[in-house]
């Protein structure tokens, strides 16, 4: 069980950990796409919250200001052998790069590893009124039985704090299984990136400290969490279906659709209010990606100077949702003075 929580704790930092599974066993997992079949007004409404967003479409950028060159790749955290697509492009980039920067690398998923074996109140709440007094029964009922079928029993679940659950909500029981089996590896693309740069001699750096999920999640009042989590009871119920949609929205580039999405369908099956959804989307957007796309820049920026003066450039592998937005990490870059310039999927 330990390997799963780490391996869920390690991913739950992008909202892309929605999607998901071996490639094995695609077809076993896969569900419908339920973006191709919202009705024609809810589409339209959601196109319209995408329009004006900053780089709102597009995986692959490069940012360059003086000598300085930044090549950004948006991520996807589970497999899909169309990631091989994407390390046959960059693989010389990556080669001849003077860092890789990733969001978490092995040191931190270790670091990880270390501190849940050695406190487990990191996720769980031993003293505190247990979740199945805090819900209403409807949506404790729903929960345990979420929970259950991705091996949690409710006894466990009752002390599990909210956050965490959220995040593993958003994982098909079916993926689960499929990741006990590979006995928790892993062939996600932030994964496939770092092997890359090992083999190539490339040093791998995280740009972030190991434990920034839980101070990503520490300013949230109880009631806020308790609301994430009710927000994500839909999805836990047609986990395959919100993969396959995650994953076709991602793979065509439609990366901010991403998170519309999210918000168009907690609009229907949630059971919050449209004024409670918004608050709640804004919330997690600002927790999960706007304070840490401004946290990441200084570092970001300062070995991409630092690599200048080596003749080279960096390559950065983020969750693909850091990417746009008005405080997205192409938005922030460009207001910094760096100048922008989209990819093509295959080197020219």
């Amino acid at each position: 069980m330990l390997h799963k929580i780490v391996r869920t704790l390690a991913l739950s930092l992008s909202i892309l950990s929605l999607a998901p599974t071996a490639h094995a066993a695609a077809e076993a997992c896969r569900g419908r796409d339920l973006m191709a079949a919202l009705p024609a007004a809810d589409l339209a409404a959601m196109q319209a919250r995408v329009a004006d967003v900053p780089f709102a479409k597009g995986l692959f950028w490069q940012a360059q200001k003086g000598d300085a060159r930044i090549i950004l790749i948006g991520t996807y955290h589970f497999a899909d052998q169309r990631h091989q697509r994407t390390l046959a492009r960059f693989s010389p980039d990556i080669a001849k790069a003077a860092v890789l920067l990733v969001e978490a690398g092995p040191a931190e998923e270790a670091a990880l590893a270390k501190a849940l074996r050695g406190d487990p109140t990191l996720m769980a709440d031993p003293d505190g009124p247990p979740l199945s007094q805090r819900l209403g029964p409807a949506d404790w009922s729903r929960l345990s039985a979420a929970m259950t079928a991705r091996g949690v029993p409710p006894s466990t679940t009752d002390h599990l704090r909210p956050w965490y659950l959220a995040t593993m909500l958003g994982l098909s029981p079916c993926m689960l299984r499929q990741t006990a089996t590979n006995k928790g590896e892993t062939d996600g693309l932030d994964h496939q990136l770092i092997a890359l740069a090992r083999k190539a001699g490339t040093p791998v750096r995280a740009i972030e400290p190991w434990d920034t999920l839980f101070s990503v999640f520490a300013g949230m009042a109880p009631e806020e969490e308790l609301d994430m989590l009710r927000a994500a009871l839909p999805q836990a119920e047609m986990a395959d279906d919100y993969a396959t949609t995650l994953t076709e929205a991602y793979f065509s580039g439609n990366v901010w659709q991403l998170w519309e999405f999210g918000r168009t369908d907690a609009y229907a099956n949630s059971g919050l209010t449209r004024a409670e959804v918004d608050k709640m989307t804004e919330l997690s957007r600002r927790q999960l990606m706007d304070r840490r796309n401004h946290a990441w820049l200084v570092p970001l920026t300062a070995a991409a100077e630092k690599a200048a003066h080596q003749g080279k450039a960096v390559v950065a592998g983020f969750g693909a949702l850091h990417l746009p937005g008005e405080a997205g990490l192409l938005n922030l870059l460009q207001a910094d003075g760096w100048t922008i310039t989209p990819l093509k999927t295959t080197a020219s």
